[in-house]
């Protein structure tokens, strides 16, 4: 149900229109996809991946799921957890995910 409600509010929020403006202070998911070493990262891909986490993760999950561009096995040890809250953490990154894939490609 969970996972419905954040579909839906991602949904909302990204039909609702985005700010894109380039002005717009760099979050931590943007620089850290500006940083990495993944040849299709570029300025305006990575400023969209930042405005789909705005609008699902908190500053603190952002800064979390960051590190994942430069140590990927980081995720993998997110998702193997065993504990409740890297578990709840999982879940948001999936959406948060599958939100950036939807709307950025």
């Amino acid at each position: 149900m969970k996972n419905v409600v954040l579909a839906l509010g991602l949904g909302v929020v990204l039909a609702g229109g985005l700010a894109s403006s380039a002005a717009q202070a760099r979050g931590v998911i943007e620089s850290a996809c500006l940083r990495s070493d993944r040849p299709a990262a570029n300025r305006v891909l990575c400023n969209c991946i930042q405005q789909v986490a705005d609008a699902v993760l908190t500053s603190g999950e952002q800064r979390q799921g960051a590190r994942f561009f430069a140590d990927p096995l980081l995720s993998q040890d997110a998702k193997m957890s065993t504990r409740e809250t890297d578990r709840q953490f999982w879940l948001k990154w999936e959406a948060f995910a599958a939100g950036a894939i939807k709307y950025c490609q």
